[in-house]
């Protein structure tokens, strides 16, 4: 039987977002005082998501009409993911913590006229960007450039940094190559090959004139500079994999999270640590000092994405919250 990489990634980020989120915003010691041993966290009985599982679907369904449509390019996709995003502001359920840059460029993409460029906050890079961008390391029939052009693109919407755009093309081809059985233990050389091969690319097909509103005197130079901060904190999880102790916290080796390229780092270390030990990666990743819920979103996709929809505990899978539109995406992008 193939082992449905979309089903198994989604419901990963899901239940990685349901264990990380209640301990979020804590220390180890109080999650550990909380939750008792980490190896032993448990999901909690009403397993309740954040904003992250809610954006990843809004990115899904976006990715869905888009392709319904027609081949993908950036006019086709931007028009359904700021309907979703914007749907998803105005949402009741819209109230799990969201970051304050995704609320805020939201309210800007409400506004009739404005061009999303104008919305984008530049200055931020936050992990909010990718945390929510599995989905299009997920769908098949992409090309290397759509995949690219839309991972930047869903980030751009809210979170214009380089570093933003950067580690979310990042995630997606993690995700990617995983899903395709590219081995865990290649994964990090993979990513820097491709960090250095796009290290000076703007795609001003997918971003327009997004770079100019910068400091950097041009778009090389301006994307470049997101590049080479994901190469750095590559160069930090290459090390922390060959010598970190996973009693330890992930955080204190590849950061804490809240900014992008420290969230993807950090979700892929406690991937890495435990790559056949799904569960075990997900509860190292929901015991950290960081956002924890953003970090053990990505370990979840990461290790469902490598590991199948078999990876995940029939119970934790069965009582997810949004479980229903998880797997409809799931199934028809393993199908």
């Amino acid at each position: 039987m193939p082992k449905q990489a979309a089903t198994g990634a989604l419901i990963g980020l899901a239940l990685g977002d349901a264990l990380g989120f209640p301990t979020e915003f804590n220390d180890v010691p109080s999650i550990l005082a909380k939750c008792g041993p980490w190896r032993e966290m448990e999901l909690p009985k009403r397993a309740f998501v954040s904003d992250d599982t809610q954006m990843t679907l809004a990115v899904g369904r976006a990715l869905r009409t888009a392709v319904e449509r027609g081949p993908i390019g950036p006019k086709r996709l931007e028009r359904p993911l700021r309907e979703e995003f914007v749907d998803w502001y105005h949402s009741p359920e819209n109230n799990r913590a969201p970051g304050r840059t995704c609320l805020t460029a939201c309210e800007l993409l409400t506004r009739q006229g404005r061009i999303w460029q104008d919305a984008s906050q530049i200055g931020s890079k936050g992990c909010g960007a990718n945390m929510r961008v599995a989905p299009i390391g997920l769908a098949p029939a992409l090309s290397g450039e759509q995949r690219a052009g839309a991972a930047q693109l869903q980030s751009a919407l809210t979170h214009g940094h380089p570093t933003a755009l950067a580690a979310s093309d990042l995630t997606a081809h993690a995700v990617h190559l995983l899903a395709q059985g590219t081995d865990p233990a290649a994964l990090i050389g993979h990513l820097r090959a491709y960090a250095h091969d796009h290290r000076t690319f703007y795609d001003h097909t997918w971003l327009g004139d997004l770079w100019t509103r910068s400091q950097d005197p041009g778009a090389e130079q301006f994307i470049a500079r997101g590049w080479d901060e994901c190469l750095a904190v590559l160069d930090r999880l290459q090390e922390a994999v060959r010598t970190v102790s996973p009693e330890a916290d992930p955080c204190l080796a590849t950061g804490e999270g809240w900014i992008a390229e420290e969230a993807f780092a950090t979700g892929l270390l406690c991937f890495l640590l435990f790559p056949d030990e799904p569960v075990t990666a997900l509860r190292r990743a929901a015991c950290t000092a960081g956002d924890s819920d953003s970090i053990a979103c990505l370990t979840g996709a990461f290790a469902g994405a490598w590991l199948g929809a078999d990876a995940w505990p029939a119970d934790w899978a069965g009582r997810i919250e949004y479980r229903g539109d998880l797997l409809a995406l799931g199934t028809l992008w393993d199908a």
